[in-house]
């Protein structure tokens, strides 16, 4: 076998769900652009215009535009990822709640993150805009940003890594975004890294 043939069978393939502008995507395209041994190999997005398919049309990645009802009563779209040959999913804003049949299809496989320190505002309809509001209303000390793996439930699965921000009183949901957001470019492409890399001396 050729040298550049084993170091393709080795490359793990990930893609990215996302719902909206894509800025998370788009630092995890960049963080793996000329890595080894992971690629950004898709994204998939459910709603058309969405500014991640623009960054994927740039990038030169594969975008799949998904439907509601393929995904939540068909497959799920397994056997497209499969045919991918994707490996893992990395979650970036990404707004359904991920399938059955998707979650059975990659156990341990799927990883999300969330605007908030979990368990605390996690849940159906609390994301973006939404948790920074719900954090100032409790008048909470600090927030943060919560990587997880994803399982049948909102926001439900192990946690994988926090990092947190201090909540000032005279913080509004856009500065809590702001700072959110930070910590969501410096720490999201490092821990995909990591877990993909524990993955795979297993």
């Amino acid at each position: 076998m050729k040298p550049f043939a084993a170091v393709a069978l080795r490359m793990q393939q990930i893609a990215i769900f996302a719902s909206g502008a894509g800025t998370n995507a788009a630092r995890i395209i960049d963080y793996f652009r000329h890595h080894p041994g992971i690629r950004v190999a898709l994204v998939v997005c459910n709603k058309p215009g969405a500014g991640v398919l623009d960054i994927a049309a740039r990038e030169h990645v594969p975008a799949l535009l998904i439907e509601k009802e393929p995904f939540f009563r068909g497959d799920a779209y397994v056997g497209e990822l499969q045919t991918r040959q994707i490996g893992f999913i990395v979650l970036a804003g990404f707004l359904w709640k991920i399938p059955t049949a998707l979650v059975r299809a990659f156990p341990g496989k799927i990883i999300n993150i969330h605007p908030a320190l979990l368990p605390k505002f996690g849940g159906k309809g609390m994301y973006g805009r939404f948790v920074h509001e719900a954090v100032i209303a409790n008048s909470e000390k600090e927030t943060g940003i919560t990587i997880h793996y994803v399982d049948e439930l909102y926001d439900h699965g192990q946690p994988i890594f926090q990092a947190k921000v201090i909540v000032e009183p005279d913080d509004t949901p856009e500065s809590l975004a702001k700072k959110v957001h930070l910590l969501e470019y410096e720490h999201f492409p490092k821990i995909i890294e990591e877990v993909i890399k524990v993955q795979k001396h297993r």
